[in-house]
């Protein structure tokens, strides 16, 4: 199972939110900055896009699509000076999944949808994500993340016996597609563990290091996997991850540990062994380095309080 998979297999989606913006200018809509992530496409028309994670604002046309990951707001108008309605008070005037805004001008169409995801699960996938992203849907992945919006659409429109399981489903299928999109676009200069697998350099040794984290890796190991020198490797590996071979791969050993501690009753001294650690002592000394706690106090204090979940929203 390569990272992207297990990533989706451990994040379960808790819940997914579907809603279609009829709008007609003058109109605006504010997504302020909250513990939200959001996946939206402009279905027909266009708008302004403005955003601090943009330089500028930029104008979005029919089959545009973006990604904004937690923590960053936007907002969408026919142009700069209308009104703007915070999504939030739109979304509880919704008749279903749909929501009329604006006047009587020119009309645009916003179809968005809202996804729920453990923090803990999803941690490495989103610290991967910038800050806000656009999607290309002109290629193979992009077309199918497409096709997917359209088939929702239908669905909403049918009301057919089931329409909200089948929504929730396509729902979820939404985000893998928007992941896969993601994935395809990362550029030559983009630096990261996926910006890894699309290295041919480097894409056999990450593989084999993820399907075996509790393998005593050396960066001897990897090169020689890699068909690299070493140095060549590490620099490389650096170069495109931002990180050393090592580092990486404590640092998804890390992960696993605390997605293994949260999702079952296995021991510390279970967990460190297959995750590559001598003893559950070694591990217990990483985790409370990184996290400021043993692992023990951290899974006890998970169980009393959780934080808020990671979304995408409406």
């Amino acid at each position: 199972m390569d990272p992207v998979d297990d990533l989706l297999a451990t994040m379960r989606i808790e819940d997914a939110r579907y809603v279609q913006v009829e709008a007609h200018a003058p109109w605006g809509l504010s997504c302020p900055p909250r513990h939200l992530a959001r996946l939206v496409l402009v279905a027909e028309g266009s708008c302004l896009l403005h955003s601090d994670a943009l330089t500028s604002p930029e104008r979005l046309r029919a089959g545009d699509c973006f990604l904004v990951r937690a923590g960053v707001g936007f907002t969408l108008c026919d142009a700069d000076g209308s009104e703007v309605v915070d999504c939030d008070d739109l979304a509880a005037q919704a008749s279903g999944h749909r929501v009329r805004l604006g006047g009587d001008g020119d009309p645009a169409r916003i179809v968005s949808t809202r996804f729920t995801f453990d923090a803990i699960a999803s941690e490495m996938f989103f610290a991967l994500l910038p800050a806000l992203f656009r999607l290309r849907l002109d290629d193979v992945s992009g077309g199918l993340l497409r096709a997917t919006f359209d088939l929702i659409e239908q669905e909403c429109s049918a009301n057919r016996l089931g329409a909200g399981f089948v929504l929730s489903r396509l729902s979820d299928t939404l985000f893998v597609q928007a992941v896969r999109t993601f994935c395809a676009d990362v550029g030559s200069g983009t630096v990261g563990w996926i910006a890894a697998f699309r290295d041919d350099r480097l894409a056999r040794a990450v593989q084999d290091m993820h399907a075996d984290l509790g393998r005593p890796w050396t960066v001897g190991h990897l090169a020689r996997t890699a068909g690299m020198s070493r140095s060549a490797f590490a620099a490389v590996f650096r170069e495109r991850t931002g990180d050393t071979p090592l580092n990486y791969l404590a640092t998804w050993r890390m992960y696993r540990a605390k997605v293994l501690l949260r999702e079952t009753t296995r021991s510390v001294q279970d967990i460190a062994a297959e995750i590559g650690y001598e003893s559950g002592t070694a591990l217990s000394r990483a985790f409370a380095k990184k996290e400021g706690v043993s692992p023990g106090r951290w899974r006890t204090a998970l169980g009393k309080a959780t934080g808020p979940p990671i979304t995408t929203d409406r």
